[in-house]
């Protein structure tokens, strides 16, 4: 992260029926057009790691299910999944990160 860089995400718990959609808003400002944005999942008693990284603006990234999309008129990065599993139960976090 760079001096001036920031995200805002969605904060707290989220509790979903199984097989319900779920959106984790990402919300982002960044000092340099080249910032990557990030999600990152942390199951429990492991390490974070890597979810989700930007690609083009526009253009839909998709991992495990999980897809997020770089809207740079808006600042926006939100990760969605159309149905959730329990096995999706972990803490999420959104990340700007330089080259």
């Amino acid at each position: 992260r760079s001096n001036g860089d920031s995200v805002t995400q969605t904060a707290g718990l989220v509790t979903l029926v199984e097989g319900a959609p779920v959106t984790l808003n990402c919300t982002y400002q960044a000092t340099y057009s080249g910032s990557f944005l990030c999600w990152y999942v942390q199951y429990l008693d492991k390490a974070p790691q890597l979810l989700l990284k930007s690609a083009t603006e526009n253009q839909k990234t998709e991992s495990q299910g999980f897809h997020a999309t770089l809207f740079k008129k808006d600042n926006s990065f939100h990760l969605q999944k159309p149905a959730v599993q329990p096995s999706d139960s972990a803490v999420y976090f959104c990340a700007v990160e330089g080259t």
